[in-house]
């Protein structure tokens, strides 16, 4: 059997010799592939669904609240403090609701923005690598050049962790953004070493280290000291792996860099604890920093391993070739490494990049899902690299290589495999949400489930018969086809039912909370917190964490003098029963989903009869 699956290679050297006597288009193509899977992976759909519960409303209602308030400095939610991130985050979408409105695709854009913009440099970075390989061997190979870096931008922007998070208005994918553009930048600055910038005779650093030490500044803006620790660790331990620590500390003059870093960074946290005082220092730089690396906070501890899972997924399908990518860098023959040209330590550097930060967060006690996005942009240069070799170049491909890599395909096969039968069988495998009864049945009902795990089924006969065709450069594109495919039939339509069934409702409510408060009526939550109430409602909320810490509050209210005449309750009905309320005890506006909007009229409360214990 011999299945035709490639392009011509004539017509492939004709449209690239186009591409290299007409510099603008080959420019208007790359920029339009980027705009392509920029716009599939983070801008389609993206303001359609509501903000999700419980993290991204924190942020999206603390950067409105800065916006209304003019206080730029200190952020709040719900009428306190937020210390949680710093202030970077909630001045770009405090920005983008200034000039688009309040709304979801203003809270998120700038995770959008910032995904775009660690690939768009990647995609830049991996086509400069191949340009001087080229040079160094004498030869043009165009289609290599762009190729690769199309496939690396591709598989960057096309995986669940990258989408997830490039989609949602959080702190994470800034950070990722301004770490991996920073990373980008030092190697830039580092393989092409131009000439530094004098100024009044001053001598600076070369135009890639000085964006590097803004992006740092934007980091450490963005989630604090993580944002110099972690970029600082990788450029330290590469340097000194490959001879030039010296050298670049003559290049690169950290001293002027961290003076640039801290005149950027330093104001706002001069400022914040100028205001705050030890508030905010006990709970950024104690709680959110040095307790989540020595300590389990808020429940997120996981066993050692937690990390390969959250790759194997995050970064799936094509997480399967990590190993043999990594391998393929050879970064334990150091030899081999000190006799090349600064311009081919790309792998080299992203295996540093993949592995110091994995072992870094692997290392920390608390442990997140999205603390491992910044290895992402550095697993699709690997896995890029790796395809490479299977394009017609000069070069021959190691044989070592290449039995990791059938070995690694036909796990790719059986990965899909799994990941086909999984969705087949997910309504059995998942648990019920409280939340949400109805979620995994609507799924169910709707077919993409079963849309899902087909693409998938499909994509693993496909990539049988290409490996046992031996078309291995197919390989990456399927899993990439099957991936767009994935998401367009099966992964948007189900974030689209998961937002009817757990977040409409609230939203709803929220829009008949506006309709039916009265002046100053109380809105209290019992018994869970879901902040995108306060988002919508743009109200005070009084989250009470349990039934018998209600009933104390409603009884204290009845005694108060100048209360308001009732006040309003979103309760599950799991609740009633717990806090004793009898149907003539309150009004019942509206019911949406799991939850129920009452009202209660406090002088009723005052007669009734509670029990506390």
């Amino acid at each position: 059997m011999n299945i035709k699956l490639s392009v011509p290679r004539e017509v492939v050297d004709k449209w690239f010799k186009y591409l290299e006597q007409h510099p603008a288009s080959a420019v208007a193509v790359s920029s339009l592939w980027l705009l392509i899977i920029g716009w599939i992976a983070f801008g389609w759909n993206l303001g359609n669904v509501g903000l999700i519960d419980e993290t991204e409303p924190l942020f999206a209602e603390a950067s409105r609240q800065m916006l209304v308030t003019g206080d730029w400095i200190t952020p709040f939610f719900n009428g306190e403090t937020r210390f949680d991130k710093p202030a970077l985050i909630y001045w770009c979408q405090a920005i983008a609701y200034a000039i688009m409105g309040v709304n979801e695709w203003s809270a998120r854009i700038p995770s959008a923005l910032a995904a775009m913009t660690v690939i768009a440099l990647a995609f830049y970075t991996v086509q400069w690598y191949f340009t001087k390989q080229d040079e160094l061997a004498q030869v043009t190979n165009l289609p290599r050049r762009y190729l690769t870096a199309a496939m690396a931008a591709g598989l960057m922007a096309l995986n669940p962790e990258m989408i997830v998070w490039g989609r949602i208005g959080v702190s994470d994918m800034l950070l990722t953004g301004c770490i991996g553009s920073a990373l980008l930048c030092f190697f830039l600055g580092y393989a092409q070493n131009p000439a530094p910038i004098v100024i009044a005779n001053w001598r600076l650093p070369n135009k890639w280290y000085l964006a590097c030490y803004v992006l740092i500044a934007g980091a450490i803006l963005t989630k604090g000291p993580v944002g110099i620790v972690l970029p600082g660790l990788i450029m330290i331990a590469f340097a000194l792996y490959v001879g030039k620590f010296w050298e670049l500390w003559r290049e690169m003059r950290p001293i002027l860099g961290l003076g640039i870093v801290l005149i950027l960074s330093v104001p706002w946290y001069a400022l914040v604890i100028w205001r705050n005082g030890w508030n905010f220092i006990n709970a950024f730089f104690g709680y959110h920093n040095i307790e989540r690396f020595t300590e389990v906070v808020n429940g997120h501890s996981a066993p050692w391993f937690f990390y390969f899972l959250v790759v194997l997924l995050g970064f799936a399908p094509y997480s399967v070739y990590i190993p043999v990518s990594l391998a393929r860098v050879k970064f334990w023959q150091r030899s081999h490494w000190l006799k090349q040209q600064r311009s081919q330590h790309l792998g080299l550097f992203a295996c540093f990049w993949f592995l110091g930060i994995f072992g870094f967060f692997t290392i920390a006690v608390t442990k997140l899902p999205s603390y491992v996005l910044p290895l992402m942009p550095a697993a699709a240069i690997l896995v890029a690299l790796l395809w490479s070799d299977l394009l017609p170049s000069s070069q021959t491909f190691s044989l070592t290589v290449n039995k990791f890599l059938r070995i690694s395909a036909w796990v790719n096969v059986g990965f899909l495999t799994i990941l086909a039968i999984a969705l087949f069988n997910l309504t059995e495998i998942v648990r019920p949400d409280p939340a949400a009864p109805e979620l995994y049945a609507q799924m169910a009902n709707s077919g993409v489930l079963k849309f899902g795990g087909m693409i998938w089924l499909l994509s693993t006969i496909i990539l049988a018969i290409v490996i046992l065709t031996h078309h291995y450069r197919q390989i990456m594109i399927i899993n990439l086809v099957g991936f767009i495919a994935f998401m367009a039939i099966a992964l948007i339509p189900a974030v689209t039912i998961m937002d009817q069934q757990r977040q409409l409702p609230l939203r709803q409510l929220s829009a008949i909370i506006l309709e039916s408060k009265q002046p100053n009526e109380e809105l209290i939550m019992v018994g869970f917190k879901k902040p995108t109430v306060t988002f919508y409602t743009q109200r005070k909320i009084n989250y009470i964490s349990s039934s018998r810490k209600a009933l104390a509050y409603i009884q204290k209210q009845t005694l108060q003098t100048n209360r308001s005449q009732s006040l309003l309750m979103i309760i599950e009905e799991k609740k009633f029963p717990e806090l004793n309320l009898q149907p003539d005890n309150y009004k019942n506006l509206a019911s949406k989903g799991a939850y129920h909007l009452i009202r209660i009229p406090l002088k009723t409360a005052k007669q009734q009869s509670f029990n506390l214990s």
